[in-house]
């Protein structure tokens, strides 16, 4: 079984509940690896991919030894771990922690992270910039030798787990601070609660990704970037478009924060939106924002196993928008949404991360 094969196998979920303590006996076996570098970590509700990718390409610029390590992937798993602006050799990386992360029963999240940190360790990086996967208290990724912490946003997502308020959701993010370390907020109202936990310095900066990827970079270094260096990073999936004719943009807006980023980015038509949504990312908030953008939804969904079954977020869409179809099949609900737009209509695809990674593994070499 190949490396991909056997992380797409393993649970993303923890049987007995969220916490440190397997992903600390796992590193320990493989001689702590983590602690062989200071790192950089992202936490936060929206924006943590780009503001990894972002810092990541800044510190490189500056001469750096960088690894970046993000969550989750759309063209393929080797995405999410990166060394000195490249992919690494996920095949290489997961094999590094494959046996031990067996014998303990990893979570996907484990085993990827493991990974990721054994294959920065081996590549002797200067520094590491982590985004966190869900809040940071009980994340897999809070087991760092942190320099620096980045705080996103706070908008209310995972609230069975982390919290039903925003400050109770910044708490479980902000859990990651370390004594000594330098906090960085787009947002400045978490400023006590970082220092209550122990920054010893709070940089408060605009909100964009690019904002806080400098303010960061700048914070570890002790010194000045040039943000030019990471004006032209993407991802897949954010913003994304595929196509001029018809225009197709692809955006993993999964809550309603984001969607409420994407609205005003857009550029100005009327759209037919392919959707799936995650049963605890609200999704009635979700489908009425997003029924300003046009009156035609092809509700599908992905094989995560909270995603919506297709007929059910039909069903629920039909208040919001004039023409619901139901077609289960992603690959499917794409091709009905452009025919239905026409050559001269838009299309947008949005709503999960996981829809766009089912999408992006058999469409992105069409």
């Amino acid at each position: 079984m190949s490396a991909t094969e056997w992380i797409a196998s393993l649970s993303p979920w923890p049987a007995d509940g969220f916490g440190v303590e397997r992903m600390r006996a796992l590193l320990a076996e493989l001689g702590d690896p983590q602690l062989r570098y200071p790192a950089i970590h992202v936490v936060g509700t929206n924006g943590k991919s780009t503001t990894t990718r972002m810092t990541d390409a800044l510190l490189v610029d500056a001469g750096l030894r960088v690894g970046a390590y993000t969550s989750p992937h759309v063209r393929g798993w080797s995405e999410r771990i990166r060394i000195c602006g490249g992919d690494a050799d996920f095949e290489r990386a997961v094999a590094g922690v494959r046996p031990r992360a067996v014998a303990l029963g990893a979570t996907q999240f484990e085993a990827l992270t493991a990974a990721a940190l054994l294959a920065f360790a081996d590549a002797e990086v200067d520094v590491a910039v982590i985004e966190a996967g869900l809040g940071g208290r009980h994340d897999a990724t809070n087991v760092l030798r942190t320099g620096v912490v980045v705080l996103t946003s706070v908008a209310l997502d995972h609230m069975d787990v982390l919290g039903d308020t925003r400050e109770a959701i910044a708490a479980e993010k902000l859990a990651v601070v370390q004594p000594g370390c330098t906090v960085v907020l787009g947002e400045p109202e978490w400023a006590p609660l970082a220092e209550e936990n122990g920054a010893a310095e709070v940089v408060v900066t605009a909100r964009s990704n690019l904002a806080l990827a400098v303010a960061a970079a700048e914070a570890f270094l002790g010194g000045s970037v040039d943000p030019h260096a990471a004006s032209e990073v993407t991802l897949p999936g954010r913003l994304e478009r595929r196509s001029e004719h018809p225009l197709e943009i692809w955006d993993g807006a999964h809550n309603i924060a984001g969607v409420g980023y994407l609205l005003p980015r857009l550029p100005t038509r009327q759209y037919v939106l392919v959707c799936s949504i995650l049963e605890d990312k609200r999704p009635e908030l979700m489908l009425e924002a997003l029924s300003v953008l046009g009156t035609t939804l092809v509700a599908t969904e992905s094989t995560n196993a909270r995603a919506i079954p297709a007929g059910e977020l039909a069903a629920r869409a039909e208040r919001y928008f004039h023409h619901v179809e139901s077609i289960p099949d992603p690959a499917a609900a794409r091709l009905r949404a452009l025919a239905l737009a026409g050559d001269l209509g838009a299309v947008l695809v949005t709503g999960s991360l996981y829809l766009l990674a089912e999408l992006g593994a058999d469409g992105y070499n069409e």
